[in-house]
């Protein structure tokens, strides 16, 4: 047997960590204290969005789901944790799409730092996107036996 998971209250005194994965059609996110889920959060991607890059997915999560959250996160500092590298530098990029000032415009004005984990290390973002992925899934075979 496996404990179900209970999702906890948040406590404003202690730091927030954001998880987030993208995949090919959506993303998901977990918002955490202390290692405990507070909330989770996917989402699928429009026909539009799945023609981005996997780049501006990420990014599109990570602004999806501070946006989403910002009533916890605004007015401490929290960390968001990501499997892709390159945002981990997101400050420090020369910005040159419009998509992508737009998107960093919604993260001006909170305390943040973002933490690049490698996609095994991305546990709980990781096990949520992958959730339908072909060979995935749990099959048994039962039989009843009569008493």
């Amino acid at each position: 047997m496996s404990m179900t998971p209970v999702l906890a209250l948040p406590n404003f005194m202690k730091p927030f960590v954001v998880e987030t994965d993208a995949f090919h059609n959506g993303f998901v996110a977990v918002l955490m204290q202390e290692g405990r889920p507070l909330a989770y959060f996917n989402k699928s991607l429009s026909t539009r969005n799945m023609g981005l890059s996997i780049y501006e997915k990420e990014l599109l999560a990570l602004v999806t789901v501070v946006t989403k959250w910002r009533q916890y996160l605004e007015g401490h500092h929290f960390i968001i944790k990501i499997d892709h590298r390159s945002l981990k530098y997101l400050l420090e990029q020369r910005i040159t799409i419009p998509m992508q000032q737009k998107w960093l415009t919604k993260l001006l004005g909170l305390s943040y730092e973002i933490q690049y984990r490698v996609g095994i290390e991305n546990i709980v973002a990781d096990s949520l996107s992958r959730r339908g992925d072909v060979g995935s899934e749990c099959q048994s075979i039962t039989q009843v036996l009569p008493a």
